[in-house]
């Protein structure tokens, strides 16, 4: 009997949830539901017939099956993204690639690139976003908007938006633990933390309130979030109070939804800056420029 050859149409699940770590943030990359993604992820491990991924309290474990598939998986969901670039450059319809966190693409890109797309019809943007650096490295992006201090990025890049945070959550929390006097009051609360893997680039609980001379830990009644549009979401709920990144947040206190309850931080040094990876294509230039006079 011949062998049953494995169904393809699953190697972009399988390669986002081996890259992230993560069947929630491949959800959310891919656009699809975590349910979703389980579900395939099981019906792949099924078909091969042993485990692929090892499902974690937070995110996901590739084992070494799923290694090994990761690997094979990987390679080919890069060149087929490399062949289709190319066949569209070759056709003649420029795409630029933005790469960026899902908190800036979620909370500042996304609501704006409609009018880049007005001004410029001819192109077309993709927008890949990521908790992590990697994708910003690999030279497959045309531009990328990270986070961090100048020093984290190679020489040219250009500062869209200072780090500014407050502490924000929602009217219906303030008014069943509030008013919040001072910082130390704030550090009494359940607080909503953004989880980073290694060095935090951005403000945390830990450094904020250091900042204002309080000193505190995660602790039991906290919620940690691997994206800060998970954050943002616990803090409408009335889960908690959250870190809010001016800039990302604006919306959410302009209309009430969430309100600022503590003294707002600035770090000049540090923040969103744009690193063009090919000045010299018009298009990216186009959306350089576009970037940089929006921020």
């Amino acid at each position: 009997m011949p062998e049953r050859k494995l169904d393809i149409g699953w190697m972009r699940i399988f390669e986002a949830v081996g890259r992230l770590g993560s069947l929630t943030a491949a959800g959310a990359e891919l656009g699809l539901s975590q349910p979703a993604v389980s579900y395939q992820i099981r019906r792949i491990e099924e078909h091969v017939g042993t485990a692929l991924i090892s499902r974690l309290h937070r995110g996901s474990r590739l084992t070494e099956a799923g290694e090994t598939l990761f690997r094979a998986v990987h390679a080919g969901v890069e060149r087929l993204d490399d062949a289709v670039r190319d066949i569209r450059a070759r056709a003649g319809s420029p795409v630029i690639r933005v790469f960026t966190d899902y908190g800036f693409a979620s909370f500042w890109l996304m609501p704006r690139v409609a009018d880049f797309r007005r001004l410029h019809p001819g192109i077309e943007v993709h927008v890949v976003a990521s908790q992590g650096l990697d994708g910003a490295q690999d030279g497959t992006a045309d531009a990328a908007i990270l986070f961090g201090r100048e020093a984290d990025f190679p020489p040219g890049a250009r500062l869209l938006m200072p780090e500014r945070v407050v502490p924000v959550c929602s009217p219906g929390f303030r008014t069943r633990f509030g008013p919040f006097a001072n910082a130390l009051a704030l550090a009494h609360q359940p607080l909503l933390h953004l989880d980073t893997v290694g060095r935090a680039r951005w403000l945390t609980w830990t450094s904020w309130l250091a900042a204002q001379g309080v000193a505190r830990e995660q602790q039991q009644g906290d919620l940690g979030l691997n994206t800060y549009g998970f954050v943002i979401q616990a803090a409408v709920a009335e889960q908690g109070v959250a870190l809010g990144w001016m800039g990302l947040v604006d919306a959410y206190l302009a209309d009430g939804t969430l309100v600022a309850v503590g003294p707002e931080m600035r770090r000049d040094d540090c923040g969103y800056w744009l690193i063009v990876n090919r000045a010299e294509n018009p298009q990216t230039k186009a959306m350089s420029d576009w970037l940089l006079g929006q921020s």
